[in-house]
């Protein structure tokens, strides 16, 4: 089983940040997007290297339980372990744009966001989410933030009561012909005719973790940068193995921090966390 630390590693020790050139011969892939997603994938199969597909999808197969729909949460998920959500800005600081859905503390097998094959893909009814925000060029990775959701966004409650009251509020429009939807609302039949329906959508965002935990890390003018941020305790409950191998690495570009991050349901509390950057100048 892989998992953040194991990817770490493998990035720093094959820091591609041309990802569009790296994978367009090999993959055929034009957009950089793409390109974005696959790297996140290579990083934790271990991949990143690997010109032989065949070989590629035996690796992605042993370490995945699902690779995503494009339309429903979650990217990956890592079998036995945690779920990946990869964003791609163009800009260093803009936020994230998540659509119909809310930022997730966690994965949940229940969440009428996910696919029945997602909910089925394996044994499993919570995973830790990992959100991978990639700042990039139209063909390079400057930088890349893992964070994992439960030290950035605030339980599903505070979101499921926001979209609950708003659904309420919908519904107790008079003489209007409601259905049911995972939307907010859907409206049918809105003219004299029938032919007109509404769908009432929400459109998500969260602040880029770069400004986020801005308090921890100040980016630099480097080439690339990856910078994670895991929980204590989470970090604490992955292999020795892959704590030894990224704890003796003898890259001086990694480095590693005990520091304390603001709780995202109660910023009076403080929740201990490892900082874990590598930075690549050129």
């Amino acid at each position: 089983m892989t998992n953040i630390l194991e990817a770490i590693v493998n990035i720093s020790e094959n820091p591609v940040y041309e990802i569009k050139n790296h994978y367009s011969g090999r993959n055929r892939m034009n957009n950089v997007g793409e390109a974005l997603e696959t790297f996140i994938k290579d990083a934790f199969a271990n991949t990143i290297q690997t010109d032989d597909e065949t070989q590629k999808m035996r690796e992605y197969n042993e370490k995945f339980s699902w690779l995503g729909n494009q339309n429903h949460p979650p990217d990956i998920m890592i079998k036995g372990g945690d779920a990946i959500e990869v964003k791609k800005t163009q800009s260093a600081n803009s936020d994230l744009a998540l659509n119909s859905s809310y930022p997730k503390s966690t994965v949940q097998a229940n969440s009428t966001m996910i696919t029945q094959a997602c909910r089925t893909c394996e044994d499993w009814t919570e995973k830790d989410l990992i959100y991978c925000v990639g700042h990039t060029t139209d063909d390079s990775i400057k930088s890349l933030w893992m964070v994992y959701g439960n030290i950035y966004a605030a339980n599903h409650e505070t979101y499921q009561v926001i979209k609950q009251k708003i659904s309420e509020g919908i519904n107790e429009i008079p003489n209007v012909e409601l259905a049911e939807t995972n939307e907010l609302g859907r409206v049918n039949r809105v003219d004299p005719l029938g032919i007109t329906n509404l769908r009432i959508r929400g459109m998500w965002q969260i602040q880029n973790p770069r400004r986020v935990f801005n308090y921890l890390h100040a980016s630099s003018e480097s080439t690339f940068e990856v910078v994670a941020i895991i929980p204590t305790s989470k970090y604490d409950s992955f292999p020795t193995e892959s704590k030894s191998r990224i704890e003796t690495m003898k890259n001086t570009n990694l480095t590693i921090q005990n520091v304390q991050v603001k709780n995202p349901n109660n910023p009076a509390n403080l929740i201990d966390a490892k900082l874990i950057t590598f930075i690549l100048n050129k």
